[in-house]
């Protein structure tokens, strides 16, 4: 049976292009998987949207009103509800800026996935999302950058890394010229990702991950 994939997305303005990313490769073969549901915490998010608009099913988690533990908890129960009711395997974060609660880490263990927009462990952790990665690269004179696919744990971007894939940083780029050569190689490595994933090709030992030939 193909693999039964969930997409978390956030925030009002991102596109969903990580996703549809996902759903072309579920639809032409590259991944044995389907999309079982988009889960967002802002109803007029484009990329629920574009979900609905392209007939998957969606749902809104919004995210919590106060930063209590009672706050947390009703938000990760609300969260793994969705997870649950979708009979998800993999979780595929895309453009989920928010930590994502322990809770659902712990009840996904090694089957929860994110994208960042840099070569991790560089450029990585709270606050560090969007034009902001982008902006730190340009401004450390650094002269590669690109993506990093990895496994989710408790912390920020901090889970083992599956994929990199770089790019070259020109001497005239601005943060809007190297997130577009950047989200070029995203739309590659995340699904290839995945695909390992669905394969049955990944295996975590301790903070490395190897993939079977």
């Amino acid at each position: 049976m193909s693999l039964r994939i969930a997409i978390l997305v956030s925030g009002r303005h991102g596109r969903g292009s990580n996703m549809q990313a996902i759903v072309d490769a579920c639809q032409d073969g590259r991944i044995d998987g389907q999309i079982v549901t988009v889960i967002g915490n802002f109803a007029s998010s484009p990329a629920l949207h574009r979900a609905a608009g392209i007939g998957l099913r969606t749902a809104t988690v919004p995210s919590p009103k106060g930063s209590t533990d009672h706050d947390e908890h009703l938000y990760s129960e609300a969260l793994l509800a969705e997870l649950r009711a979708a009979d998800a395997e993999l979780i595929c974060l895309a453009g989920y800026v928010r930590k994502l609660p322990t809770a659902i880490v712990s009840a996904y263990p090694g089957r929860v996935m994110n994208i960042h927009n840099a070569l991790l462990p560089s450029f990585g952790g709270k606050g560090m999302y969007g034009g902001h990665v982008h902006q730190a690269v340009i401004d450390y004179g650094v002269k590669f950058s690109g993506c990093t696919v990895h496994f989710v744990d408790e912390n920020y971007d901090s889970g083992p890394i599956i994929l990199q894939e770089t790019v070259p940083v020109e001497d005239d780029d601005t943060a809007e010229t190297l997130a577009a050569r950047v989200l070029i190689a995203e739309h590659r490595s995340y699904p290839r990702a995945v695909a390992l994933f669905a394969a049955g090709k990944l295996r975590i030992e301790g903070r490395r991950v190897f993939t079977a030939k």
